[in-house]
């Protein structure tokens, strides 16, 4: 099988390279290199998929039509995962029409490139942003009233009602998966877990937004991978996927387990909530574990444990 892998080279997508490569499958990355963090680090995380035979790096943007028929014309591709798109909540706020087009019109693009050449499966990277302030916990896919209060969740939303709509126009095997805040090694560096480390670290101040009373479900990296490997398996026509750790810790307890870790005192620099910032987030995992047997096994301590291995180690290397 060969596979159009979009936004290859950035945290969940280089990891999912290599799992798919392992697999012996076939994978062309696409990936535009933005500059919305450093792409040398980008470059850096497919180091691992560079050296297969079996991968194929395409440089390029998935708004781009001709670019997007072409490849897929050339290639024969049998699934798309796309991972693509312009990330941030707190960013989108300041630059709202960049994110519909990437996440919106550049889905829209890929759907339609992928339906008219025949791919058998398409796989859609959504977000827990798109449940919004939703009080009923835990997130459930089945609920119907979802209130993104960010750009970037707005736009994810959009995202999974063009897989619907492709699904029941044309009968195109589509399912989406909503991420609940990813962490592990290569993991963004304008994330919490990876910049509040690297603070801790370095005796810098955080950024302490709010009470430290919000909640996050923390998904480590290789179950998400897992999920994804499972929804490819699986023969599904359509359907919407929570891909989370299934239990929420607070920022005040994850900043104090960081800083245990490290062995290191924290300092927090107090500042307001954040517009755009919901105040908890916890994923009901049990569809994704009735029909993917998706079972995240990676427990936070485990995970943060292995991040911070990660985090000493590329610091060593400077």
């Amino acid at each position: 099988m060969k596979i159009l892998l979009t936004g290859a080279a950035g945290f969940i997508g280089s990891h999912l390279a290599e799992a798919l490569l392992a697999s012996g499958l076939r994978v062309v990355g696409l990936d535009n290199f933005n500059d919305y963090y450093d792409p040398a680090l980008k470059r850096r995380n497919l180091t691992g998929a560079l050296q297969n035979p079996a991968f194929t790096l395409k440089e390029g943007d998935i708004r781009d039509g001709a670019l997007l028929e072409a490849l897929f014309s050339r290639e024969n591709f049998e699934a798309v995962i796309h991972l693509a798109a312009r990330a941030g909540v707190r960013p989108s706020l300041s630059n709202p029409l960049l994110y519909e087009q990437v996440n919106v019109e550049g889905t829209i693009r890929l759907l339609e490139a992928a339906r008219l050449h025949g791919c058998r499966k398409f796989l859609f990277a959504s977000s827990s942003s798109v449940y919004g302030e939703n009080p009923r916990m835990p997130w459930s896919e089945s609920d119907p009233d979802l209130r993104p209060i960010s750009q970037y969740g707005a736009t994810k939303l959009i995202g999974e009602h063009f897989c619907r709509v492709f699904h029941q126009a044309y009968g195109f095997p589509v399912t989406a998966y909503r991420f609940f805040t990813v962490y592990g090694p290569r993991q963004r560096p304008d994330m919490a877990i990876h910049k509040f480390t690297r603070l801790i670290w370095e005796g810098t101040p955080i950024p302490f937004y709010g009470d430290g009373s919000s909640l996050r479900d923390y998904t480590y990296i290789d179950d998400i991978v897992a999920g994804l490997l499972a929804g490819l398996e699986a023969d599904i026509p359509f359907d919407v996927f929570n891909l989370g750790g299934g239990h929420s810790i607070t920022l005040a307890q994850l900043v104090e387990n960081l800083g245990r870790r490290l062995d290191r005192p924290v300092l927090l620099d107090r500042q307001p909530a954040q517009t755009g910032d919901v105040p908890a987030t916890l994923a009901d995992i049990s569809r994704a574990g009735r029909l993917l047997g998706y079972a995240p096994v990676t427990s936070l301590e485990t995970g943060l444990d292995r991040f911070i291995e990660y985090f000493l180690a590329e610091r060593g290397r400077g």
